[in-house]
């Protein structure tokens, strides 16, 4: 008999709809307690697609007293006794998510039509400015119920983010929400609790400087694991779909939990949190479809991102040589006018905290996991490299293919057609630097699929790649000479560890050219 597949929520973001219809659900709700019981105002910064709006989803049904949809949950037990607990509060949920804001009164249409709403509920005049507006809801709601409001705010900079290139329209839409949630600051007493949720944190330009009152608990270490999936949560929770997804793929449990640690776990919030956690859009999927794939990638590639740093003299051996450092005030600040894009990386998911230096306050940022780092590098690669396209014949699939058959003719043609495709528009950084780029990419990338090492340590080839049956071992120069590269490489020993291995090893020795920006010459050993 075929065992049952349970319902993965996949892309739900309604808690209601979560528990009504017998989705699978991690539970969160003890930070809900947590959060509840502690302060009264909060900000929550997380990539997208990591559980936000679920997230405030809950807050906002914990809010309406639905009580009988966390029946079995942790805040149950927690809120069991307490007389004030489970009682209905005016909720005011804004949520920024699947709106067009490419129009300069966007923003100010979807206010109102928000608020357009909750005046017919509480019996409210629709005129004067969205501010006043607002402030007129929040008194009367007091007026009318006898509590408190909730400002539930989802994906706050969506309106922000989608007009970074239109200059005027982000300072519009900023000024918008600046007039329009500054309200809360004045009205404190007419509020029960108010939380913020967003991909970035637009700190000293925005909304932000008036609203000073709200604490922005992105990055400390007891709400680490409020978005994700940790390790025991994944185990605890999802036991069938691991044992499922183990015998799909040919895998005992602890192969495949290992797999699935390495494409989608290592994201750290917090500089000293031991505990990481898995990206929950990819590891679903994952565990539904019962294969490893680039799920979160895949539904937003950072074109933004990719293409500013292939036009900057950004350093991209930095993303994996453990040398990229930030601190805690730089990677929670995001200004768009700021030169440095490893804030923006790693707000957006594409870096995470690697580890922490206490004594200097120093956080060292890498890729969280395979998933980000080779897709990542790939869609960088395509903006170095524009005109090598997957399927023609210069690509890394073929790349890789050549070197499993030992074919050194088609390796360096790929390679010649690489290098060849940097294009002349990129001037204005000296080609070293896209020379150094595209080689680190290209062998990284290369890594995915074959055993590969790129400027690992000082006293090692450029490039060493290991097949089933080969070993070619790589020195590349620029505006020298392939005898130079040759030479290297056995004054150096690079193939000394090598020496009783069965397999064939080829010592290669390649020169380009910076003028022509072609590989001039090549040669080889064996």
């Amino acid at each position: 008999m075929k065992e049952q597949r349970r319902r993965l929520p996949i892309g739900v973001q309604s808690f209601a709809s979560l528990r009504k219809e017998n989705f699978v659900y991690v539970d969160k709700t003890r930070y809900i307690y947590e959060l509840v019981h502690g302060s009264k105002q909060y900000f929550l910064s997380r990539p997208r697609r990591f559980g936000k709006s679920l997230f405030l989803s809950t807050l906002k049904v914990y809010w309406e007293g639905a009580r009988e949809l966390f029946e079995g949950l942790a805040i149950a037990e927690l809120e069991q006794g307490k007389a004030e607990a489970w009682q209905p509060y005016p909720v005011f949920y804004f949520d920024f998510n699947g709106q067009n804001y490419q129009k300069e009164t966007a923003l100010e249409d979807v206010l109102d039509k928000m608020l357009e709403r909750w005046e017919d509920e509480y019996s409210c005049e629709k005129d004067g400015t969205l501010s006043n507006r607002f402030q007129n809801l929040l008194t009367k709601a007091r007026a009318k119920t006898g509590r408190e409001c909730v400002v539930l705010v989802d994906e706050y900079d969506k309106p922000l983010l989608e007009v970074l290139e239109n200059d005027a329209l982000e300072e519009h839409n900023k000024a918008v929400f600046k007039g329009f949630f500054g309200t809360l600051k004045n009205y404190d007493e007419y509020l029960r609790f108010v939380f913020f949720t967003g991909v970035t944190k637009f700190s000293k330009v925005s909304i932000f400087s008036d609203l000073n009152q709200l604490e922005d608990i992105s990055m400390d270490e007891d709400y680490a694991g409020i978005c994700g999936i940790t390790e025991t949560e994944m185990r605890e929770t999802f036991a069938l779909e691991i044992r499922q997804m183990a015998e799909a793929n040919g895998l005992s449990e602890e192969a495949c939990l290992a797999q699935l640690r390495k494409a989608y776990d290592g994201y750290h919030f917090a500089a000293e949190a031991e505990t990481g956690v898995y990206n929950p859009y990819s590891l679903l999927n994952a565990l539904k479809k019962r294969r490893f794939g680039s799920f979160w990638f895949e539904t937003g590639t950072p074109t933004f991102l990719v293409k500013r740093i292939g036009k900057s003299s950004f350093d991209v051996k930095k993303f994996t040589d453990g040398k990229l450092y930030s601190t805690e005030r730089a990677l929670s600040d995001y200004r768009a006018d700021n030169p440095d894009i490893v804030p923006l990386l790693y707000q957006t998911g594409y870096l995470s905290m690697a580890g922490y230096d206490s004594k200097r306050q120093r956080i060292t940022l890498s890729f969280p996991n395979d998933e980000v780092k080779y897709s990542f590098l790939d869609s960088l690669l395509a903006v170095y490299t524009p005109e090598v396209l997957a399927g023609s014949g210069r690509d890394l699939f073929s790349l890789d293919d050549c070197l499993e058959n030992g074919d050194l003719e088609g390796i360096r043609d790929i390679l010649t057609a690489l290098f060849a495709s940097i294009p002349y528009s990129s001037s204005e950084s000296p080609f070293e630097h896209y020379f150094e780029a595209v080689l680190y990419l290209v062998f990284t990338l290369l890594g995915k699929f074959a055993a590969c090492e790129v400027h690992s340590s000082k006293g090692r080839a450029d490039a060493v790649v290991e097949t089933a049956e080969y070993v070619y071992i790589f020195e590349f120069k620029l505006d020298k000479s392939a005898d130079e590269a040759l030479a290297q490489i056995k004054e150096k020993e690079y193939a000394l560890p090598y020496k009783a291995d069965k397999r064939k090893v080829f010592e290669i020795g390649v020169n380009f050219d910076s003028e022509s920006r072609k590989l001039q010459e090549w040669k080889m050993a064996e």
